[in-house]
């Protein structure tokens, strides 16, 4: 399975994403995490994309595009790969086609994940982060502790600069007019499957499997 998760930020692409790699177990690819890492590592092009995210704004094609090709060509994703923070434009869709031309993907699908601006915005100013390990979760699951869940580090909660209100909303903005075009791009091309993200985890995974099913019925993988 080809899939890319499509929807605005804090919709739960995320959280869908790990659900279905493990389903179909091909590796789930967060542009998000990616470009953290770089920007972690201190690489020229990781600190200007640190910068560029810290101001709620969208990372250059030109960088995606190579992280994306880099990525796509490794072994890892022969057999499929979900696809998780990318195309953000129409631009990045139409390069992502040509990629996908030539590596013989046909079968692919955007899963668009749907909800609204102000329950998003709740959404991320509840999520708290790892100093440590950089586990993301939200404010109710850590309520009462001190260590965190993954790696045990005591008192390293934190809340990201990209989940602020103010960082927030300039993305949904961002979204809004830059991104959502992308929609209309894949509607065009008979790719695109709607969800609406404002279930619970359970029925938002169940609606992508059966809507799957529907655009792939000749996927064993599904059944």
């Amino acid at each position: 399975m080809y899939l890319i998760l499509f929807g605005a930020p804090g919709v739960g692409k995320g959280t869908q994403a790990k659900i279905l790699s493990q389903k179909f177990f091909i590796p789930h690819i967060s542009t998000g995490d990616i470009l953290r890492e770089a920007a972690k590592n201190g690489s020229p092009m990781g600190l200007e994309a640190k910068k560029i995210m810290n101001a709620g704004q969208l990372v250059p094609d030109e960088i995606m595009v190579e992280i994306i090709r880099e990525t796509l060509g490794q072994e890892q994703c022969k057999n499929g790969f979900i696809l998780d923070g990318y195309p953000r434009t129409t631009a990045q869709a139409e390069s992502l086609n040509k990629l996908f031309r030539k590596l013989n993907i046909s079968d692919y699908a955007l899963i668009c994940l749907e909800a609204n601006d102000d329950e998003i915005v709740k959404r991320l100013t509840a999520r708290r982060a790892c100093k440590s390990c950089g586990a993301i979760f939200s404010s109710s699951e850590i309520e009462n502790d001190v260590h965190c869940p993954v790696c045990k580090a005591e008192n390293s909660f934190y809340q990201r600069k990209d989940d602020t209100e103010e960082v927030i909303r300039t993305r949904l903005e961002v979204f809004q007019s830059s991104t959502k075009p992308v929609k209309n791009f894949y509607k065009n091309e008979n790719k695109l499957l709607e969800i609406n993200g404002l279930n619970s985890i359970e029925e938002v995974s169940s609606e992508i499997i059966e809507g799957l099913k529907q655009m792939f019925p000749q996927k064993k993988l599904l059944n």
